[in-house]
Parts: C-alpha cells; sequence; structure tokens
C-alpha cells in the first residue's frame, strides 16, 4: 500500500509540475525576489545581523533570473554586483565575496577576497544570457571574467591536475591546498570549454578529483591535499560532509544523461541517495568515512537530493522527498534554504535542463519563447 500511494504522489506531482511550466510562471522565483532582492538588485541575507549580500547569493540569483526569462531583474542583479563588488569593473576585477554593514554602521565590502564559485557561476550567468537573450555585451563580458578567474583561480598540482582554488587568498599553506569539492561544476565547465579548451581539462581532473574525495559516496565540505602525504581530512573540517558538499549531490544529479563523465559520478554518489532512502530523510551531517549521519536540515536539503534521487531510480524516496518539500516548505527567509530549494525543485519541476555541452536548456526557450 505504501509503494502504491508514493507512486501516486509521485505521479500526481509530475502532472503538476508539468502544469506549471506550461504557463512559465515560477512563484517560488518571484517569492524570493520580493522576499530576499531589494529594489536596486541586492540579494540580502536576512539571517545575518549584518544584513550581508555574498557574491554566492548574486550568482545564483542572475542564474534563477535567467531561468525565468526575468531580464528586467537579471540587469538590476548584475549592475549591483557589479559596482558594488568589483568596483565598477567585473571584467577586470574578480568580485568580493562579502558586502554589509561593517562595525562603525557603514555599508561596505567587509571581505575582499573572492569566492571562486560565484565567479564562475555569474560567468556563466552571463554566457548563457548572452546567448539564450543574444546580448553580445553579456557574452563579452563573460569572456572577460573567465579569464580573470582562471588567471587568478585555477592551480596546478602534481598528480592532481587543474584544480579550483576557494579564493584567491587563503587556502594554500605550510601544510597542503585546502579545496571545496561542491565549488566544481560539471556544466559551468563544459560550458566554459566552447569558450577554451583549458576548462576541459579542468573539468577531466575535478571530476576525478571528487571520485577520489568520496570513496564510500559521501562527499567532504572540504579536502585537503597535503605536499607531501596526498590528500588528507581537512584540519578545519574533518572528514564531515554537510551544507557545503549537499551542492556537490545536487549538481551531479543535474547532469544530462550523455554528459561525459556522469555514469561514474552518479554511479559513486549513488550510496548517498541509498541512504536517503534507507533514512527517509536527508540528514543534515554524515561522517563521510563511516556514514554515520546526525541532524535535522532545513527542507532545502530535501530539494538539493531531488535530481539525484531521480538519477539513480530512487522513486520511492524520490516521492517521500517530494511530499516532505511540499508539506515543510522552507522559511522565507532562509536564504540557502530558498536558494537549494530554487535548484532543486525548479529542475524537478522541469523548469530547466543542461545539455551535455553545458548549454542552460531552460522550458520558457520553448515553451514561451521571447
Amino acid at each position: 500500500m505504501r509503494h502504491a500511494l508514493l507512486a501516486l504522489l509521485l505521479a500526481l506531482t509530475s502532472s503538476a509540475c508539468t502544469a506549471a511550466v506550461r504557463d512559465c510562471a515560477w512563484p517560488a522565483w518571484e517569492a524570493f525576489k520580493t522576499q530576499m532582492v531589494s529594489a536596486d538588485g541586492r540579494v540580502i541575507d536576512a539571517s545575518s545581523p549584518r544584513s550581508i549580500t555574498t557574491s554566492e547569493g548574486q550568482s545564483y540569483a542572475l542564474f534563477f533570473a535567467l531561468v525565468a526569462n526575468d531580464r528586467a531583474t537579471f540587469a538590476r542583479l548584475l549592475r549591483w554586483t557589479h559596482n558594488n563588488l568589483a568596483g565598477g569593473d567585473l571584467g577586470a576585477r574578480l568580485p568580493a565575496w562579502l558586502w554589509g554593514r561593517s562595525d562603525d554602521h557603514r555599508w561596505q565590502i567587509l571581505d575582499a577576497n573572492n569566492a571562486s564559485d560565484a565567479d564562475l557561476w555569474i560567468a556563466y550567468a552571463l554566457l548563457e544570457a548572452g546567448r539564450l537573450w543574444d546580448q553580445p555585451d553579456y557574452t563579452r563580458l563573460a569572456e572577460r571574467l573567465l579569464w580573470r578567474s582562471a588567471a587568478e583561480s585555477l592551480l596546478w598540482m602534481p598528480d592532481v591536475g587543474l584544480v579550483l582554488l576557494p579564493g584567491r587568498l587563503g587556502f594554500i599553506n605550510p601544510t597542503g591546498t585546502r579545496i571545496n569539492p561542491s565549488y566544481s561544476v560539471p556544466q559551468l565547465f563544459a560550458r566554459f570549454a566552447q569558450v577554451d579548451a583549458l576548462w576541459a581539462q579542468v573539468d577531466h581532473d575535478t571530476q576525478r578529483a571528487l571520485i577520489d574525495a568520496a570513496p564510500q559516496g559521501f562527499v567532504p565540505d572540504w579536502r585537503l591535499r597535503s605536499w607531501q602525504d596526498g590528500w588528507k581530512p581537512d584540519a578545519q573540517t574533518g572528514l564531515l560532509g554537510s551544507y557545503d558538499a549537499i551542492r556537490s549531490y545536487l549538481w551531479i544529479g543535474m547532469m544530462a544523461a550523455d554528459a561525459p563523465g556522469r555514469a561514474a559520478l552518479q554511479q559513486r554518489l549513488a550510496p548517498m541517495a541509498a541512504k536517503v532512502a534507507a533514512l527517509g530523510r536527508v540528514p543534515e551531517k554524515i561522517d563521510t568515512q563511516t556514514g554515520s549521519v546526525s541532524g535535522t536540515p532545513s527542507s532545502g536539503f530535501a530539494a538539493a537530493l531531488l535530481p539525484l534521487l531521480a538519477a539513480t531510480q530512487q522513486d520511492d524516496a524520490l516521492a517521500a522527498q517530494r511530499a516532505h518539500l511540499h508539506q515543510h516548505p522552507a522559511d522565507a527567509n532562509a536564504y540557502y534554504a530558498q536558494v537549494l530549494t530554487l535548484f532543486g525543485h525548479g529542475w524537478d519541476q522541469g523548469r530547466y535542463r543542461f545539455a551535455a555541452n553545458g548549454n542552460l536548456q531552460p522550458a520558457w526557450a520553448q515553451a514561451c519563447p521571447p
């Protein structure tokens, strides 16, 4: 009986999703804009006492605006990022990762270091906006940003290849180099490879590093590449997989069926999908060596696992997490839970897909062309 009910829920949810996409409205994006995006284009994390804005938040919102075919909001987000995080020239200066209210109550950059994943999501959103909206200025800016990111954030490591530093400062030390696996997104690298073949090598090397990072099928938040002893647990976070690592399952789950490396990556991460199926929930924290779990996260984690559950054919677990997401939506002011939901649930609703070459395939391009 339980399996039959889950199958019915899965069918009804899929039917509702198809109908929702057909009219090209995206209520979740509209709600996110109302709650978190200022009139001038700043994504505000209201949970922070400093009302911070991050380059990550700006980059994700640019992507969602493109998925929603929301040109006006895209332009506002880009203008604010350009002026406030990059000193007025996003092509010449990687955006600062953190902006907000300082201790003396001034609104300013709080940390000028970059976040390389945000840099690349901004470049991707610009490239695809240039292509889908026929805006050559976006394409040119994306290419400048991409070259700047390659120059400042890529590092060649012996026996590893090209790796993406999390930022230009603070991640190389006498012990080794800290790497965040969730910063590497195969779809983005595949798209960038259309600009320069360097990124195809980055894609190859980082896919191999991700497989190496998860021998038991669970991705850690951080890893350390020791100068003497190869890959080691990170000194600060150890073997923990949690709020960073959740994105790795999301990215890999959303890979196109014919994308290079998809089968190997999804096979490696299949134990996480099986763990969710066995538990009936997505854990907040997981020991990536033993598989022991703890904590109950926001429903954003459930949304992030939807693509991987679908890809690994965990149909009962997929239906259960869809139901959980429906019954326990993310709090309106919970920034991270909201962006995970827009990514995972938006993909599950069919609002967008990624082609094998990294091109974005938004539903509006077919159902509601501009």
